[in-house]
């Protein structure tokens, strides 16, 4: 018995040989391709140089602590810290003391020694001083006498003066009293 092969030999015959022919040298060559370890060429790729230390590379800090290894930035930042404003106070006791609290029996004058230091190094202040003479025993409240008086104090300086107080009567007995500061309102000038 004989086989026959049957080949086209008419156009449609030839496209189809065609076809198998491109096709099976595709495959021919993606065979060929994927056993030699590479389908398609890839693009080769440049990697910059980077800044970034490696994982072998040893590291040294400098005194602005940044790493060696970096690039040095363009700027530092600098700081400077705000002038501390001083705190005020318009109640100055605190910046007032008191002391030779007296009673002169042939002059009939109480006196007070009063020494104002302003703590503020830029400000100058008035104080509105009040001094009072208070009797002590019995303590109950009542004062013997009071003096008032302005007085400007620059900036950290000291200023001390004596408060007087005289007592119109013309005969005195034994008396307790004690003297008091009871107002240093402050006012910057």
């Amino acid at each position: 018995m004989k086989h026959h092969a049957r080949t086209g030999t008419g156009a449609r015959g030839g496209t189809r040989k065609g076809i198998r022919v491109a096709v099976a040298a595709g495959l021919t060559l993606a065979t060929v391709a994927t056993v030699g370890g590479c389908a398609f060429a890839r693009p080769r790729v440049v990697v910059p140089p980077s800044y970034y230390p490696t994982p072998t590379s040893t590291s040294t800090s400098t005194s602005t602590g940044y790493s060696t290894d970096y690039p040095t930035p363009s700027y530092e930042p600098t700081y400077s810290p705000s002038p501390t404003q001083e705190t005020y106070d318009p109640d100055g006791r605190a910046d007032v003391s008191g002391s030779n609290c007296d009673f002169s029996n042939s002059l009939r004058q109480f006196t007070y020694t009063v020494s104002i230091t302003n703590p503020s190094s830029t400000d100058t202040y008035s104080y509105d001083m009040a001094v009072n003479w208070m009797k002590a025993k019995p303590a109950d409240g009542k004062a013997y006498g009071l003096h008032e008086r302005s007085i400007t104090v620059g900036p950290g300086a000291t200023e001390t003066y004596t408060a007087k107080y005289t007592v119109n009567q013309s005969s005195i007995g034994q008396f307790w009293y004690t003297c008091q500061i009871t107002r240093a309102h402050k006012t910057r000038m």
